[in-house]
Parts: C-alpha cells; sequence; structure tokens
C-alpha cells in the first residue's frame, strides 16, 4: 500500500506547486488536492480535487476517511500582511486548522502531518544575524503568534501523543507560477513581475531591508525531503529553522538591472516596513543541513535569471533576449 496524502490549502501559492510535485513523485490518484472553494482551476482541474474547510474538523474528517488518507499537508494559512488586517480571522484559521490534523493524528486517523511555520515566530528582541535555532521569540504579527503557538502545539502532540508532526520555518518564498498571497516578503515576487511589465517597481520596502528568502523549488525540496526522513532523523518537533540566501530590495533591484538595464525602482515604505523590520536577516539553519542533509541550490543570480525567462514567457515575450 502506498501513501494517500492530503493537501489542504492546495490553491495557495506553496499548497499549489508542492500538489504538482508530490503528484509527480507518488502518482495523481494518490494525492488528493483540497482547498474551501475552486479559486484556483488549474489545481482543481488537474486531477482529485476536493472541497474542504480547513476550520471544520468534521470536513477534514470526511475527506480523510473518504479517501483513506495517511498523511496530511497543512497549507492553509493566513499570511502576515493580511492577517494584520484581520486578526481574528487569522488566529482562527491558522490555529483550528492545525488542532484539526493532530487530534486525528492523536486518534490514529492520519499517521503524518506535515505543517509550515515561519521566520515570523521571530521578534524584534530575536538575534537578527544568522539567528539561531533556539533562541528569543517574541513575535509582534497575529500571524507570527499563530505560527509560535503552533510550533509549541506540535512538539506537545508529538511528546505527548507521539504524533509525527514535522515542520519548517519557511523564509520569503520567491515563484514565478503563482501570484503573491498577501506575505511581507512578496515585494521579491512583486519586483520581477513589475520589471517585465512597467520595467518599474515601487517598493513597500526600505532600500537597505535585508530578509531571508528562498526560491519556491528549493522550498518544496526541503518540505519533501523533511517528510521522507527517517522519524528519528526529524530530532526536533516544533519546527526547524531554514534558510537559502539573504538581500536586500537593492541588491534584487541591482540583479534584475544586469538583464534589464531600463529598470527603475523607487521606495515608498508601509505598514509592511515594521513587520520586516521584526524579523531576522538572516537564518542559521545548521540543525536541518546537520539532520537530515538539507541543501539549497538556487542564488539571487540563479533566482532572478529563472524568475526573469518564466515570467517573460508568460508575458508573451516582451523582454527582448539579452546577450
Amino acid at each position: 500500500m502506498g501513501s494517500k496524502i492530503l493537501i489542504i490549502g492546495a490553491c495557495g501559492q506553496i499548497g499549489s506547486e508542492l500538489t504538482y510535485k508530490l503528484r509527480h513523485i507518488y502518482g495523481d490518484d494518490n494525492v488528493i488536492a483540497s482547498d474551501i472553494s475552486y479559486s484556483n482551476k488549474e489545481i482543481v482541474n488537474s486531477g482529485i480535487f476536493e472541497i474542504v474547510d480547513a476550520q471544520d474538523y468534521a470536513s477534514v474528517k470526511t475527506c480523510i476517511e473518504k479517501f483513506k488518507i495517511d498523511t496530511v499537508y497543512l497549507m492553509a494559512a493566513m499570511l502576515s500582511a493580511t492577517g494584520e488586517k484581520y486578526p481574528v480571522k487569522a488566529w482562527d484559521l491558522n490555529t483550528s486548522s492545525l488542532f484539526h490534523v493532530l487530534n486525528l493524528a492523536k486518534a490514529k486517523f492520519i499517521k503524518k502531518i506535515f505543517w509550515p511555520s515561519s521566520i515570523a515566530v521571530f521578534g524584534p528582541t530575536t538575534p537578527t544575524e544568522y539567528t539561531p535555532q533556539y533562541t528569543v521569540m517574541e513575535p509582534t504579527t497575529v500571524y507570527g503568534i499563530t505560527k509560535q503557538v503552533g510550533e509549541r502545539w506540535c512538539e506537545y502532540y508529538h511528546n505527548k501523543y507521539n504524533v509525527d508532526v514535522r515542520s519548517l520555518r519557511y523564509p520569503g518564498i520567491i515563484s514565478w507560477k503563482t501570484l503573491p498571497g498577501g506575505g511581507t516578503t512578496d515585494y521579491a515576487v512583486e519586483i520581477y513581475h513589475k520589471a517585465i511589465t512597467d520595467k518599474f517597481y515601487d517598493c513597500f520596502l526600505k532600500t537597505d531591508t535585508k530578509l531571508p528568502m528562498m526560491f519556491m523549488d528549493d522550498a518544496i525540496k526541503a518540505t519533501i525531503d523533511i517528510m521522507k526522513a527517517k522519524p528519528s532523523a526529524v530530532k526536533i518537533r516544533s519546527s526547524y529553522n531554514l534558510a537559502a540566501i539573504s538581500f536586500t530590495p537593492r541588491e534584487v533591484a541591482a540583479c534584475i538591472k544586469k538583464h534589464i538595464p531600463e529598470f527603475k525602482i523607487v521606495y515608498n515604505p508601509d505598514y509592511r516596513q515594521q513587520i520586516a523590520n521584526s524579523w531576522p536577516k538572516s537564518i542559521n539553519d545548521s540543525y536541518a543541513r546537520q539532520d537530515w542533509s538539507w541543501k539549497h541550490a538556487f542564488s539571487l543570480e540563479g533566482i532572478t535569471e529563472e524568475m526573469l525567462f518564466q515570467l517573460n514567457k508568460r508575458y508573451n515575450g516582451i523582454l527582448r533576449k539579452s546577450h
């Protein structure tokens, strides 16, 4: 019997790309995508899709029983910037959905859970350079609070009930396939779109705001790697620090200008600047590299080349080939 996988929140930025990759590995019939609506037509039409309300225990349980699911990737969440606009909704979604899958695992309906955490668990009192795995965590956003609380519950359920739950603290994720989903690091996705379409970007962060970032391919690889690891190799059951590279808006703009010399950027920081100020500038992920052999592949130059190449194709060859 092969693994039967349910992805909750499959229409989101990470969930959608994770769905495609898991289907490639395990087969279309063994990976059930689900979300609260049919918003992502490509995901809905790409394989088995179910409407599941992550906040409704019965909805999640019914889907798990229907398809004999043993592994759940809980990707449904309200992200940082959106969460500040709707704090109660963010708290309800981000915490209740986690409790539902943890309790289903406790009751032996499922065997394994992946739940994403975030660098948002850190706060202004956290050391900002090479932020260690174990450190001060005083988040100042609703999103960060929900992720910190979630980490504690994951570890509790593992220690108390032997629930096999695994987690990563994602940095900012960069992808050309899906549009930004309301996160503070989304400038690093928007800037590439605007570079192609407008040759201009109005950045909502300051020029020297350094944040940890990662290309989507690396984030998906890390997610699958930790889930494939033997249980004994996963020594941290709250959430692992995860890192690839760190850069500023100025640095990514300079990298883009190598390919699009006429590209211009201006800086008009908004409420997201305060969120970014509370987050680390770089992350120490030595435990992930040591415990289950994590390695990233993409540099800033590599990310920029791939983003511009793929988005140029999407936007009908607006960008002239540079030699």
